[in-house]
């Protein structure tokens, strides 16, 4: 899904908007964010992202002749007087109008942190609206997806870890092919098996925290007196080292 999130300055809520859009989404989202009189990124702004773990390398206030011509699934102007300021120019099939208020108008001490809440409140609604729910899976398209061993290894090994990114995966598995792996990655994250999370080049997966208990169970349970299956694989992350370590191994 590509989105694009509208303010007159790009320079708080609309960055906002983009770096949590892109935090949540993972790979399924590309989120961008543009000015009508765009103005120097505020520096708090940038620190309050950082604080909240999200990546800030990547942001810069542009102007909204940058997409020009450019189609987006969704637009989102962040007040309405940059709508109609803009509406001409706007390419998408939806578009969209959150009135949340800029933090000097908030008149607060914390009004930066309430700007953030309400920009993060509306911008996961919209992703929730977009995503499969784990308790709309079948039984059927569960066992499925787990009749593999790639994807059946990578639950197992991600009940264990936590979270592997798309590199640990294939070093784990052998495997050689990144398009390979990452299409089984996407069956499991289409049927709500799996969600990810974006941090700087990486897209990192973990089971969904919400998948209904029986389903966890399954994998729990194939953990725990299968250990064996996944043992060499373990082992290879294993010798990886630490996070930090293996990023300089295989993601670099």
């Amino acid at each position: 899904m590509k989105i694009l999130f509208l303010c007159s300055g790009n320079a708080t809520r609309s960055i906002i908007a983009q770096a949590i859009a892109n935090f949540h989404g993972g790979a399924d989202v590309q989120a961008f964010s543009a000015g009508t009189k765009p103005s120097e990124i505020k520096p708090e702004v940038l620190a309050l992202l950082q604080h909240k773990g999200i990546e800030t390398d990547s942001l810069y206030s542009k102007h909204l002749d940058t997409y020009r011509g450019e189609h987006f699934d969704v637009v989102i102007t962040l007040c309405d007087e940059v709508r109609a300021e803009c509406e001409h120019q706007l390419q998408g099939q939806h578009i969209l109008t959150w009135e949340i208020a800029s933090p000097s108008a908030r008149h607060s001490a914390n009004a930066l942190q309430q700007t953030l809440f309400e920009i993060n409140e509306q911008v996961t609604a919209l992703l929730h609206e977009k995503k499969v729910k784990p308790d709309e899976i079948s039984p059927l398209q569960f066992y499925k997806c787990l009749a593999d061993d790639i994807r059946l290894k990578t639950l197992a090994m991600l009940n264990v870890e936590g979270e592997l990114c798309v590199c640990e995966l294939m070093i784990a598995l052998e495997q050689e092919s990144q398009p390979k792996v990452s299409r089984h990655l996407s069956q499991l994250k289409k049927a709500g098996i799996l969600c990810d999370r974006k941090y700087k080049k990486w897209v990192f997966y973990s089971i969904n925290p919400t998948l209904p208990a029986w389903m966890q169970a399954v994998i729990n349970t194939t953990v725990l007196h299968q250990p064996n299956y996944i043992a060499s694989e373990l082992k290879r992350l294993s010798s990886m080292g630490e996070r930090p370590s293996r990023a300089a191994a295989c993601c670099e």
